[in-house]
């Protein structure tokens, strides 16, 4: 994988959460079109890309390491407060308290992510997790601040979480390259756990995110955008 896309999934997190300086106020309409941008791409390049190569191996235990990696996320929101997706919980502090909890589960979550990378042409792969790292990043900053953390520390540790994708990958690239214990065949296990977090994060933006369900035209049209990209690339492979 070219190193121009490592600097895409650092800094498109880095960028993403660092930005959080930019504005003002809790109205960020912007960051949920973008939110449900990254969504329906999600959505679309899992069900159009990821999904059919993790099959085309042929093993058959690759829908039970989806349903984990369903159920992993689940577990992660637990103590991630559902960042993953870009949501941001406010909360009231007196003192500051640093989210562990937050911090932990978000730099797995994105180690996790990276480490499908060192198998083949993940081109799609990669536009889509640092697609969803901009809002994730985003509420990561903005949940340090509403903590306390002050500016440098916020820069920090967001760039803390922006390196976990690049170095999920190194991880699994130096493992692979080294041929230590054949990781090469379990790719397609591993690239299940991931497609479990995606289709779990995908569709929790698409819906969670709406007003009893319902898109409004902007949202749509955002949605749409999304898939559209997410299917001429696609497309573009045949």
């Amino acid at each position: 994988m070219g190193y121009w896309k490592i600097l895409l999934l650092f800094f498109a997190a880095f960028f993403g959460g660092t930005s959080v300086f930019l504005f003002k106020g809790d109205n960020h309409k912007t960051l949920k079109l973008v939110l449900s941008f990254s969504g329906a791409y999600l959505f679309g390049i899992t069900v159009l890309h990821l999904i059919p190569d993790a099959y085309h191996g042929n093993d058959n235990y690759v829908g039970v390491f989806i349903l984990i990696g369903f159920l992993f996320q689940i577990v992660l929101e637990q103590f991630s407060d559902g960042i993953e997706h870009g949501h941001m919980h406010k909360h009231s502090h007196d003192l500051a308290v640093f989210p562990i909890g937050i911090m932990v589960s978000l730099c797995l979550h994105a180690f996790l992510e990276g480490m499908p990378l060192a198998q083949g042409n993940q081109d799609q792969l990669v536009y889509g997790i640092a697609l969803h790292h901009i809002p994730a990043a985003f509420a990561l900053a903005t949940v340090l601040l509403t903590n306390k953390q002050g500016k440098n520390k916020t820069i920090f540790f967001v760039a803390v979480f922006a390196i976990m994708a690049p170095a999920g990958y190194f991880f699994s690239d130096a493992l692979s390259s080294g041929n230590i214990g054949n990781l090469q065949h379990y790719f397609n296990r591993i690239m299940g756990v991931v497609i479990g977090i995606f289709l779990h994060i995908s569709t929790t933006i698409l819906f969670e995110s709406s007003a009893d369900h319902r898109f409004n035209m902007r949202k749509m049209i955002a949605v749409l955008a999304g898939v559209a990209i997410a299917l001429l690339g696609f497309l573009k492979e045949l």
